[in-house]
């Protein structure tokens, strides 16, 4: 009767825990999505493309826009890129179930594994609904939602929005320097946004302080496979 009682116990506790990591995951995706979507739109609608709107000297928002991936860097076609951001929302999301009652695995894996979710959902909905919902009008002209001549692409090939810009110092170099002497030079030159940062903490996150619990993590899903595989 005792071992049957500390079975059910241990059995109730695992669910408990299994809840709690996909509930952290859910709430900390939504938010960051909503943050992200809230941010976009606003600047959309407010900011002419190109506009700079300094908050201080080293922190502004500036609105542009991209077609490719983090940072503005633009490596593949739109429409593969919007597909293969779709599915690795999914490969993460699959994974999450997979290792939600695993033991060993810090709460902190998910945290950081939830915001790499969030941040590639969050561009995600830019490149498939950005396209057919807003205008895009040549400056000063300002972005319209739903405007009345339709959108400026089609779906699953609207153009990412990037505000956060941080210019925190700028130099020449001299000239006597190889390759890049006169040339000007500032940090940090990138454009993002809140998806976008969202990610890097994630992956940061897993890099430095949860790569254990990563290699935990796909080793049990390794082991799930090959047990089904078996079965």
């Amino acid at each position: 009767m005792v071992s049957n009682d500390k079975n059910v116990a241990t059995a109730t506790s695992g669910k408990d825990v299994a809840a709690t990591r996909i509930w952290i995951v859910v709430a900390i995706s939504v938010f960051v999505v909503l943050i992200d979507q809230i941010m976009k739109i606003w600047v959309k609608t407010s900011f002419y493309m190109g506009e700079d709107l300094p908050i201080t000297s080293w922190w502004h928002l500036k609105f542009i826009e991209n077609n490719g991936m983090a940072f503005g860097l633009e490596l593949w076609n739109k429409i593969v890129l919007t597909v293969g951001r779709i599915a690795a929302v999914a490969l993460f999301i699959w994974f999450v179930a997979k290792i939600r009652k695993a033991e060993g695995i810090r709460t902190g894996f998910f945290i950081a594994v939830a915001l790499i979710i969030a941040g590639a959902a969050g561009n995600i909905f830019d490149c498939v609904f950005y396209g057919k919902l807003f205008s895009n009008p040549m400056p000063p002209g300002v972005a319209v939602a739903f405007p009345s001549e339709g959108g400026y692409a089609g779906w699953f090939e609207g153009r990412v929005v990037d505000m956060m810009y941080f210019p925190l110092f700028s130099f020449y170099w001299p000239d006597w320097v190889p390759f890049v002497g006169g040339q000007y030079f500032e940090f940090f030159q990138y454009i993002f946004n809140i998806a976008d940062a969202s990610i890097c903490i994630g992956v940061g996150l897993l890099l430095f302080f949860y790569s254990t619990d990563a290699s935990k993590a796909f080793q049990l899903v390794g082991k799930q496979d090959k047990s089904n595989g078996n079965g």
